[in-house]
């Protein structure tokens, strides 16, 4: 990554290598898989910041549609589960 960081342990400042790591377990805690991680970081040692802003909306839109799906099979989850109570004089 171009962007370097501070070294200084007295402040507690975050390393290079510490902030990567926690960039990277970010990554992974988002659900990207390792080619994304890679081209995330491949991207910013080009600088490419608008390319990892774009991966990263990508990655958000993945996770959306698949809540989205989600919700939806909940929906006729809880449509048959009123379905069968109506059907049983049950609450």
């Amino acid at each position: 990554m171009k962007k370097k960081f501070t070294i200084n342990e007295s402040e507690n400042v975050m390393t290079e290598n510490t902030a990567a790591e926690a960039m990277e377990q970010n990554l992974k805690d988002a659900g990207c898989d390792v080619k994304t991680r890679q081209k995330f970081f491949a991207l910013a040692d080009e600088g490419k910041t608008a390319e990892q802003l774009l991966l990263l909306s990508e990655q958000r839109e993945r996770l959306l549609n698949r809540v989205h799906k989600d919700e939806r099979r909940i929906t006729c989850l809880d449509y048959l589960v009123y379905q069968m109570r109506k059907q049983n004089g049950m609450k």
